[in-house]
């Protein structure tokens, strides 16, 4: 799939491992680049899902339209699918939305 990021401060966390350490610490940023090699070598959201990578499952409620997928507990990934036709996902945030 094709990557795209909500900001520019979002992409360098995610693409730069020591950017992704020195705001998250040595877990999340060891962890955020694999999530986003997982989001870029899947062939859809829905392979992610049945196959539990990154425990990878659609949110509900105030949160539909997006999807989760794990990081160190409690914080997760939150991408969106850009349209259901292409296999463009953008990175929304990592928050802990619990």
């Amino acid at each position: 799939m094709h990557i795209l990021y909500r900001t520019n401060k979002l992409k360098k966390v995610c693409e730069n491992r020591i950017e992704g350490v020195r705001k998250y610490g040595q877990k999340m940023g060891n962890i955020i680049p694999i999530r986003i090699d997982q989001l870029r070598n899947a062939i859809s959201i829905s392979h992610l899902i049945e196959n539990r990578i990154g425990r990878c499952h659609k949110l509900e409620g105030d949160r539909e339209g997006q999807y989760a997928m794990d990081l160190v507990h409690p914080y997760r990934l939150i991408f969106t699918q850009e349209d259901e036709h292409t296999v463009n996902v953008m990175i929304e945030e990592i928050t802990d939305y619990h």
